[in-house]
């Protein structure tokens, strides 16, 4: 393919097309059809915590619009739509039996989605714990894993017969490290190092998700994990280790266990999982494929002294950068090193990957006329698509690209004032306005069949 914007496209051959959303970034009606109350509704309400004050709605309001939503992925071309379930519209309190009527929400969606010849690829959590079962330790809790499988069946049972590929729980590192270890996301805790028993019981749900799904007929599950490639902030012996404990905690504490059944060292950082006898074999039960969520690398220096943490995140050198700002540097060869570097430690445990979302955000204004011009957006696709190629052709097994996202959506700790979507969402009006980005999308997956 070739385009004004960015010349010759180097695109892998025989690869799918995906387009990502997640439901509390989407539906809003956070309050109808039986919902119950999620880590993030507690956060968004709580003052202080979201940089524009909004709470995720009206938003897209998906909720309401998913035929809307449906319609412009028909219309884009994608073979797959990546979208997420809400625990709590399914099962309000964590535990008990389903609320039907959010049930009848994802039914009609998988229908509408297959009408049109698009494939439904669910993620079963995508952040939205159950407040009630944070209150009850969250995701430090064992029993957690519990709900989660008993969650995991009610949706199995309900959808099996009709969705055939799932991702079980997306970015797992997010929820740990800024969730419960500084406290940027939800649940907004602070507790540094003693965070990481919650890796385990999230990578343990995992485990124990694929296997009802599995017995549910299933044909591919696997887990979104969010990757980054560590760059050192220079060749100082401190600045090396920094980045190599960074890429530890980062990269290596949640794919190892995945996929060759044992976590890295620790040791270091005086950790001690709370793992019992069984449980690696749980989570290192044969994935059908791994799901790398990918944005930028990061450049790690020695923390200063008397730092809580032996790290420092500093700007990437010499590189463009997203609307996030300097620490979401843009260097697609980034993403080549990263996946070249997965298949060169991880080898035949490698299964095929699945980029489970690649994307960017750029200022743009709440309301628009007609399509945004927004070709700096393209520029970043279309980086990060060669870089996907040119690990294929280094040999690496790459099935599937996922834009993130369909729209723009609520960006968290960030509200609406990050956008990411290949259409515009006035979220006022909720109105949805495709940009440039998603016309060239399109295109290219039409161009990449031809």
């Amino acid at each position: 393919m070739t385009d004004a914007a960015t010349g010759p496209l180097a695109v892998p051959p025989g690869m799918r097309w995906s387009a990502a959303t997640a439901a509390f970034q989407i539906e809003g009606a956070r309050s109808e059809g039986g919902r119950g109350r999620s880590i993030w509704d507690d956060f968004v309400d709580t003052p202080g915590r979201i940089k524009d004050e909004s709470t995720a709605e009206p938003g897209p309001d998906s909720y309401h619009r998913s035929s809307e939503d449906v319609a412009l992925l028909q219309r884009l071309g994608v073979d797959r739509y990546r979208f997420s379930i809400s625990w709590v519209r399914v099962q309000p309190d964590g535990k008990g039996g389903p609320n039907r009527e959010g049930l009848a929400f994802y039914d009609r969606l998988v229908d509408d989605l297959l009408a049109v010849g698009i494939t439904p690829f669910p993620t079963l959590y995508h952040w939205d714990l159950p407040s009630t079962l944070e209150a009850a330790g969250g995701w430090l809790a064992r029993e957690t894993v519990d709900r989660f499988a008993a969650y995991t069946e009610i949706v199995a049972e309900a959808l099996g017969d009709r969705v055939r590929h799932w991702y079980t729980i997306n970015e797992p590192v997010s929820t740990v490290l800024q969730g419960y270890a500084i406290g940027e996301l939800a649940p907004g805790r602070q507790l540094l190092f003693d965070s990481l028993p919650a890796v385990h019981h999230q990578l343990l749900a995992h485990g124990r998700a694929a296997a009802v799904l599995r017995g549910h007929g299933a044909e591919t599950v696997g887990i979104a994990n969010n990757h980054t490639w560590v760059l050192p902030a220079s060749g100082s012996e401190a600045d090396q280790t920094a980045a190599y404990i960074y890429d530890l905690i980062h990269n290596r504490l949640f794919a190892d266990p995945v996929l060759i059944g044992a976590y890295p060292d620790l040791s270091a950082l005086g950790v001690e999982l709370p793992v019992q006898d069984g449980d690696m074999g749980v989570i290192s039960a044969a994935s059908d494929f791994y799901g790398v969520n990918f944005y930028n690398p990061t450049t790690i220096a020695a923390a200063p002294e008397g730092s809580p943490v032996p790290f420092l995140q500093v700007p990437t050198p010499d590189v463009e950068h997203t609307g996030f700002g300097d620490l979401w540097p843009i260097q697609p060869s980034a993403l080549t090193a990263f996946l070249q570097d997965a298949k060169d430690r991880y080898g035949d445990h490698l299964p095929p990957i699945i980029l489970g979302e690649n994307g960017a955000s750029f200022p743009e204004p709440d309301r628009v006329e007609g399509p945004l011009d927004d070709r700096e957006r393209i520029a970043y696709l279309a980086g990060h698509i060669a870089a996907v190629a040119d690990a294929v052709d280094k040999g690496v097994r790459v099935d599937e690209y996922t834009v993130w996202s369909l729209i723009d959506n609520f960006e968290w700790a960030d509200g609406f004032t990050q956008r990411f979507g290949l259409v515009h969402v006035d979220h006022e009006t909720s109105l949805r306005t495709p940009k440039a980005s998603f016309e060239w999308y399109r295109d290219l997956i039409a161009a990449a069949r031809s």
